[in-house]
């Protein structure tokens, strides 16, 4: 699907979450490393949160919507990681004067203007990832910008605030989070919606990420760095899209995002063709555990013996549209879906425009449509299979979802999945859910403050640029790719972590952008490639398992199959040694030894052909060539 962003008035703001690195949290002094001990050390609470209205009286949306979820918090409490500060028994202490005085060096990096004095405010957040019920916040500077190829990126706000506490699981509708990242002091950059190309948005996170590393004071690793993006077009809705973790993701996630808002106002179109209004769409809901009374739907079947019955409900004249392709993989009936799980907890919904299937017969869906009395050529069925409880409150929401298809896109909050399609995640929060904190007194920026901070100022770009060179040995050429590279941020772990005599600076900065580049350009989705996996795998050519080619191979393979574990294409590709490959070039000699005779001319070309056929990507081709030439000669071809 060709897109022509400019066109379409695309914008795009980003907002990049960054832990800092600073020796306790942000309103206590408990560590910011994660617990790693076992069950021993880690204490279980429970609680149910519950939600207020604001100093206007107003509740906020996202917070009506987590709190009719009624689920039960479960809080995992690692000794030495937790204190009553996290647990809401204690009030916070003051404000970490490290993680400030980190957070203005950054912001001064960006030329933002530091406000005068810091009040922490508190955002509602009942999702159970805070147990207050609400983050601590501040605006730390206003204002900014990062420079790019297209233009000028303003920055319009930067915040330092506590992170939230880290989901771990599911258990009987329970939700498990563990407290040791709640507080861990977090950098917020929020850009202007400027940005207007899917590339764009790469390499302004990008370089914003690589200003935040050159401070030397935030967290690396998976979940330490996670970016939310805000997508509009023309015509179309401001889409929040959370906790996207892989920046790679990012040129990926706001093409979909496009595509998917695209579609919403193609089906908006159709209906309105098709004469559909609100009032069309009832919100009658229908027990129809009769017309599956003897199904042979092992998915019917089983919850029906469990005590559960079958409800539905009518979208008049939508027949054909919940199987619009809204995203690769992902139809407007999946978007309903997905409103049903989160709204209503069931495990998902069953429409007619995919039936027959899942073991339900024409018959059943002929029947189903006569039990409704509704016209089998124009309407469609949603059916569930749960509790009364459940069933209503998901297929309400599927209601309601339709009806917004009348006006395109609605307003709510989605969560990137790992192939860069995104997921309804809740409704839009309200500025309701903004309000100052009383126990924390107000900060006065004072030249002090100012003067501490200016130590954890990033490095100007040029400046690293020289450094690659000097320091690194990389060619001016490399080092203005590397730079330009969303691999970049990873550059110096990478080094500090792997590098040896043959693991070179070069040769990882070379990874980084050469052969990333060209796998790219043949087509190979590289944005499937994590920084994890890159580790992984330069770990094992450090061990001598696996060879230099080895390693492109393995991470092409990988790119495009992601679901393959890793493991295996290592060993797949696994390192021969010198005697394995005498002992493969001694067998082919043996077997075209005629031949050879014949074609001496041509002996060592059809040798190294036929043996790095076998032996492509295990072993250095200069190996098997050395080996070649030293058996042909006694063939007397040498």
């Amino acid at each position: 699907m060709e897109i022509n962003y400019e066109e379409l008035g695309l914008r795009v703001g980003l907002e990049i979450h960054q832990q800092l690195d600073t020796a306790s949290k942000l309103f206590c002094s408990c560590p910011t490393k994660l617990f790693e001990g076992s069950e021993e050390g880690v204490t279980r609470i429970e609680r149910y949160l519950r939600i207020a209205k604001s100093e206007t009286g107003e509740i906020d949306p996202a917070a009506i919507y987590e709190y009719m979820k009624g689920r039960k918090i479960i809080y995992l409490v690692p000794r030495g990681h937790v204190c009553s500060v996290e647990l809401d028994e204690e009030p916070p202490h003051e404000l970490n004067r490290e993680a400030l005085t980190v957070a203005i060096g950054i912001a001064l990096g960006f030329k933002s203007k530091i406000v005068d004095e810091v009040h922490v405010m508190r955002k509602i957040v009942v999702d159970g990832s805070n147990t207050t019920g609400f983050q601590r916040t501040a605006i730390i500077a206003l204002g900014g910008e990062v420079l790019d190829d297209e233009g000028v990126v303003r920055i319009q706000t930067i915040c330092l605030e506590e992170d939230a506490a880290r989901k771990v699981g599911e258990v009987d509708g329970a939700v498990v989070y563990n407290l040791d990242r709640l507080g861990i002091p977090l950098i917020e950059i929020s850009t202007a919606p400027d940005i207007r190309s899917p590339e764009q948005a790469l390499r302004v996170a990008s370089k914003i990420g690589i200003m935040l590393r050159l401070t030397g004071k935030v967290k690396r690793g998976l979940g330490t760095i996670r970016q939310d993006l805000n997508i509009s077009i023309k015509g179309g809705t401001k889409i929040e899209i959370k906790g996207v973790q892989r920046l790679e993701l990012l040129p990926k996630i706001v093409e979909y995002e496009v595509m998917r808002q695209l579609k919403l106002l193609e089906i908006r179109d159709e209906l309105i063709k098709r004469g559909v209004r609100k009032e069309d769409i009832t919100s009658n809901i229908y027990d129809v555990t009769e017309v599956f009374r003897d199904t042979k739907s092992k998915l019917i079947r089983d919850k029906l013996r469990a005590g559960c019955k079958v409800y539905a409900c009518v979208l008049k004249k939508f027949k054909g549209l919940l199987k619009v392709e809204v995203q690769p993989g992902r139809r407007f009936g999946t978007e309903l879906a997905d409103y049903a799980r989160e709204w209503g907890g069931v495990s998902g919904i069953i429409h007619t425009d995919e039936l027959p299937g899942y073991g339900i017969s024409d018959a059943e869906v002929h029947n189903l449509f006569k039990f409704l009395n509704v016209d089998e050529g124009e309407d469609v069925i949603v059916i569930t299979v749960g509790t009364e409880d459940r069933c209503t409150r998901a297929l309400k929401a599927v209601i309601d979802r339709a009806r917004d298809a009348l006006s395109g896109i609605p307003k709510e909050t989605r969560v990137a999945n790992e192939d860069g399609t995104t997921r309804y995640m809740r409704p839009q929060p309200g500025a309701a859910r903004m309000y100052p904190e009383t126990d924390i007194p107000p900060i006065t920026i004072d030249s002090r403050i100012i003067n501490e901070a200016l130590k954890y100022v990033p490095k100007d770009p040029n400046t690293v640029y020289e450094e690659l060179i000097s320091k690194y040995s990389l060619s001016p050429e490399i080092s203005k790719q590397l730079i330009r590279s969303p691999y970049f941020i990873y550059f110096y772990d990478l080094v500090r972590e792997l590098s040896d005599e043959e693991l070179t600076p070069q040769y990882i900065a070379s990874l980084l952008t050469i052969h990333l580049r060209s796998l790219k350009s043949e087509g190979v989705p590289t944005e499937n490639i994590s920084i994890e996996v890159i580790k992984d795998v330069l770990n094992t050519l450090k061990r001598g398992e696996i060879s230099k080619d080895g390693v492109i191979q393995i991470l092409k393979e990988y790119a495009l199959d992601p679901k393959k574990p890793i493991e295996e294409l290592i060993k797949k590709y696994s390192k021969v040694d010198v005697n394995e490959v005498i002992k493969i070039v001694s067998k082919i000699i043996e077997s075209n030894r005629e031949e050879l005779i014949k074609r001496k001319d041509k002996a060592f070309n059809i040798v190294m052909g036929l043996a790095m056929k076998e032996l492509r990507y295990r072993v250095d081709g200069r190996i098997v060539a050395d080996v070649v030439r030293n058996l042909i000669r006694d063939l007397g071809q040498g």
